[in-house]
């Protein structure tokens, strides 16, 4: 899009709780050159990083699980998410700072490299969230504690470990339904790192 469609721009800050909601009232002019005013929320939160951790020899990968309110919110059914290892970036850290920090709070693995695969945005229309989204192999000699997350940021993790296969089947199942585990599932299925 080019700037010159955008003028006018005012937020106004509805909360700034845990993370930061504004509403962005704006003109844009569409393609037809009408200009409209418009007001979107915008919700920003920062950006973060996620992992998932293969065992090529063993065919597994470690995913978690925790409950997530929003999941809750929306369907008062299931609250418990299945997902990768992941975490919110801090100011002064790099997203593979982050990811090598997530790894041992959450999993209880150290690993001192990963490579990152894809950058996404979750939720564009709400969201300013964007997800830098890595892979790395793991072994039992990395595993340096038992995970779970930290008590000081209110977390209770599930560390699971299983065979790739089955959590591609829990995709198909809808039993993994977290974009971010999925994009990175599939990243692997499609570049034949695991059968």
């Amino acid at each position: 899009m080019k700037t010159q469609n955008l003028k006018n721009i005012n937020r106004i800050t509805l909360s700034h709780e845990w993370a930061k909601l504004d509403r962005i009232d704006y003109d844009y002019q569409f393609k037809n050159e009408e200009w409209k005013s418009l007001s979107r929320e915008c919700y920003n939160r920062g950006d973060g990083a996620a992992i998932l951790l293969y065992n090529i020899e063993n065919q597994t990968v470690i995913l978690t699980q925790q409950f997530r309110m929003p999941i809750y919110e929306s369907n008062r059914k299931e609250a418990m998410s299945i997902e990768v290892c992941a975490g919110a970036i801090d100011n002064s850290d790099t997203p593979l700072d982050t990811i090598i920090r997530e790894t041992k709070e959450e999993v209880g693995y150290k690993i001192k490299e990963a490579e990152q695969v894809l950058t996404a945005y979750t939720s564009p229309g709400a969201l300013t969230e964007k997800m830098y989204l890595f892979i790395a192999e793991y072994n039992t000699t990395m595993r340096i504690n038992e995970g779970g997350g930290l008590d000081s940021e209110d977390e209770e993790i599930e560390v699971l470990e299983m065979p790739f296969s089955k959590a591609i089947k829990m995709i198909e199942k809808e039993e993994i339904i977290d974009a971010k585990t999925i994009m990175l599932l599939q990243y692997v299925q499609i570049n034949k790192l695991l059968d």
